[in-house]
């Protein structure tokens, strides 16, 4: 258990999230394992970083919010990271969510706001991957598999903003790319780096904690299939 917290400790360090284990004491933490605070420490993390990534990918690509009339960044923030996912899914999308709309956001035939299909998609996925939880209590269960397959599926994703374009030969979503300075900025790859570690990290545990077995998984980046939640 030792080597979780260390390895927890370390990875939150480099994220920025220590801070958060020093939280004031709460009743309710005496209904949950090490493992669960630790579960419920990165799911704060990754949710930041989500947030983070919507809002970065919305400077970058402001047509895509100019789509829909009157739409602001602190609403889409507001629909994508609320605890409570639409029943059956987002209208505006179709009434799909999670990795289902993964292939939309990356469709030259799609027209509206690519940057909500991807990250409604992004965080459906890592809600799922979470059994759609924010916090993690003694009889609760997590699947290190869903976890593993959200990392790979956002390896992808990764390798999707930076190669997937149109019919002119246009990238689709624009993330890194050169600063106004000449210097290379590679913030998005940053953050989804930061969240596939997390989610790798959160895999190894679990397996790790419950003496169960990760399925390790290769596809081809340039595929649209995406690895199940």
């Amino acid at each position: 258990m030792m080597r979780w917290v260390w390895v927890s400790v370390l990875l939150l360090s480099l994220t920025g999230c220590a801070q958060k284990l020093g939280r004031p004491f709460d009743i309710k933490n005496l209904a949950k394992s090490d493992m669960d605070l630790i579960t419920d420490i990165h799911i704060a993390e990754i949710r930041d970083l989500s947030e983070a990534l919507i809002v970065k990918l919305y400077k970058r690509n402001p047509r895509e919010l100019k789509k829909v009339p009157g739409m602001t960044i602190e609403k889409r923030v507001a629909q994508l990271m609320t605890a409570e996912r639409p029943d059956n899914g987002f209208r505006e999308l179709g009434g799909m969510d999670g990795i289902a709309l993964l292939p939309l956001a990356f469709s030259s035939e799609f027209e509206g706001d690519r940057v909500f299909a991807l990250m409604a998609g992004v965080t459906g996925m890592i809600s799922a991957s979470y059994n759609h939880q924010l916090e993690f209590f003694l009889l609760d269960d997590i699947d290190q598999q869903k976890l593993y397959n959200s990392a790979r599926n956002l390896e992808k994703i990764a390798w999707l903003l930076n190669n997937q374009k149109d019919e002119h030969g246009q990238l689709l979503l624009l993330s890194n790319g050169m600063g106004k300075n000449g210097v290379p900025n590679y913030s998005y790859e940053r953050l989804l780096g930061q969240m596939i570690i997390i989610q790798d990290m959160m895999a190894i545990m679990v397996a790790d904690s419950t003496n169960r077995n990760i399925n390790q998984v290769v596809h081809s980046m340039a595929s649209m299939t995406f690895f199940p939640i």
